[in-house]
């Protein structure tokens, strides 16, 4: 996910137009979603994403049109309230979220990313995260929709990865440690 540099996803209008991807970065991103098996996401990140599969506009360039067939061809498990019904090469969540992250991780051999903060709230609160991956961009928006909601125990990260694309994004990977992995964690 996109992310300022004071951690929100959206700015306070609900906006996002300030993360509009270099070439380079479009180019990483669909390496990156290439190299999944599933997407989970909530309603708002479906419905923002749905373009790349109904939309012929999407498709005006080489690299559009790759992005949408490698974004059409992945399958999709939206969580909402709101909709019935889903259009393209997806499904509305029917289970609760372990269930359907454990449903999605069975299916497939490959990675399985989740998208959306409120979502990602959810998976992060359970334990069932990971890796973290953002894209920092430069820019203080003063508020929004966090990146990270608050969490009722500390999260040890370990960064296993950076990037920088057009001298203004940074990539960052984080790898979530479980208490094994980390030394700094001990069981009580």
């Amino acid at each position: 996910m996109s992310v300022t540099l004071d951690g929100y996803v959206t700015d306070r209008a609900g906006s996002f137009g300030w993360s509009a991807p270099s070439e380079e970065q479009f180019r990483f991103s669909l390496a990156q979603i290439g190299e999944l098996g599933a997407y989970l996401c909530g309603r708002r990140l479906y419905e923002t994403m749905l373009p790349w599969e109904t939309d012929p506009l999407m498709r005006r360039t080489a690299l559009g049109d790759a992005f949408a067939d490698v974004w059409a061809a992945l399958p999709k498990v939206v969580f909402s309230r709101t909709l019935d019904r889903v259009e393209g090469n997806a499904r509305l969540a029917t289970r609760p979220v372990p269930a359907e992250v454990a449903a999605a991780v069975a299916g497939t051999d490959r990675d399985v990313s989740v998208g959306g903060a409120d979502l990602a709230a959810q998976v992060i609160a359970l334990g069932l995260l990971d890796e973290v991956r953002a894209f920092r961009n430069p820019l203080v928006a003063g508020g929004g929709t966090p990146f990270l909601r608050p969490v009722e125990e500390p999260v040890p990260l370990e960064l296993v990865d950076t990037r920088t694309f057009a001298g203004r994004v940074v990539y960052e990977r984080y790898r979530v440690l479980r208490p094994a992995q980390d030394p700094a964690v001990r069981p009580a």
